[in-house]
């Protein structure tokens, strides 16, 4: 709880193996991690308010990523990227790990938070999330800790009224500007969509000419596919 976010470090990789006696015992120890992850993942216990804490409808995850930019990207080496943080409950579980968080503004390069539903991974090829979309709005620098917050506090409040639709939230720090989206399971309703539009206009107090983009998460899997086919195509 106490680390800092800008202490996450990758996983480092393994070197090749000496010889067959090592490459034996590496593959019993591989087994043996995999079986004891299953068996902890299974035994894993539930997050649940404490005692006199004020439960959320939902459990959510926090979620921190951070890239090399101009480099493709597939959903493999995305999914090794993104490091969770933590589980909570309760408001009072939620502002213990917000109170220790970088604020967004503070972060540097190309980094991300996510917060999702618990069992929703944020990516696009998630199932919660493949038939879904996003409401992107471009921020320019010193405003994505206040819209952030005003965000999640929203989300977690249940203010956008949409059932189960809301997916998650992501907040995208750049060098040029930062980002903040609402993600959605349901694309092609577009009275969902526009009413989720509507609320976040509210909750972040926006001016009336903001733009607001909505993508698909199709489309936008279609376009990472592409960018990966002309970066190898034309630099290697």
């Amino acid at each position: 709880m106490n680390n800092k976010f800008n202490t996450l470090k990758d996983d480092d990789s393994g070197g090749h193996d000496q010889n067959e006696e090592n490459s034996t015992q590496k593959d019993g120890e591989k087994e043996k991690t995999e079986r004891d992850k299953s068996q902890g993942s299974s035994n894993r216990k539930a997050v649940v308010p404490g005692p006199a804490e004020h439960p959320l409808q939902y459990n959510y995850t926090f979620w921190y990523s951070r890239r090399t930019p101009g480099r493709p990207t597939s959903s493999q080496s995305y999914e090794q990227n993104i490091k969770q943080i933590g589980t909570f409950a309760s408001v009072e579980q939620f502002w213990r790990f917000y109170s220790h968080m970088v604020r967004p503004g503070d972060l540097t390069g190309h980094s991300d938070f996510h917060l999702f539903k618990e069992g929703i991974k944020p990516m696009w090829e998630d199932d919660a999330n493949k038939n879904g979309g996003k409401w992107i709005i471009r921020l320019r620098k010193g405003l994505a800790s206040r819209c952030w917050e005003n965000l999640i506090l929203a989300m977690l409040g249940e203010q956008f009224m949409v059932g189960e639709e809301i997916c998650g939230a992501v907040v995208s720090v750049r060098f040029q500007e930062d980002i903040i989206s609402i993600w959605n399971k349901t694309a092609s309703d577009q009275a969902t969509t526009a009413l989720i539009r509507d609320t976040l206009r509210r909750v972040l107090n926006l001016p009336p000419n903001t733009i607001m983009e909505y993508k698909t998460h199709t489309y936008s899997i279609k376009i990472r596919s592409s960018f990966r086919f002309f970066f190898f195509y034309y630099f290697f």
